[in-house]
């Protein structure tokens, strides 16, 4: 299991969360999220966007 923190992009800041918690193999419990970008669209929606971009990083667990 990865510690953390990653940073991972995807086309929605929910999908950029589920890519992040299968390569962490935690659930969404067990992190915490920071966006770093919203998705933007291209030009009339078009494709060129930008994708959204968060940074997890699994949380301390007490001894």
């Amino acid at each position: 299991m990865a510690t953390g923190p990653i940073e991972v992009e995807a086309k929605t800041v929910e999908e950029a969360i589920e890519k992040a918690l299968e390569i962490l193999q935690v659930s969404r419990g067990d992190v915490d999220i920071q966006v770093l970008a919203e998705p933007k669209m291209g030009l009339f929606g078009m494709p060129g966007g930008k994708y959204a971009k968060i940074r997890v990083t699994v949380k301390q667990k007490d001894a």
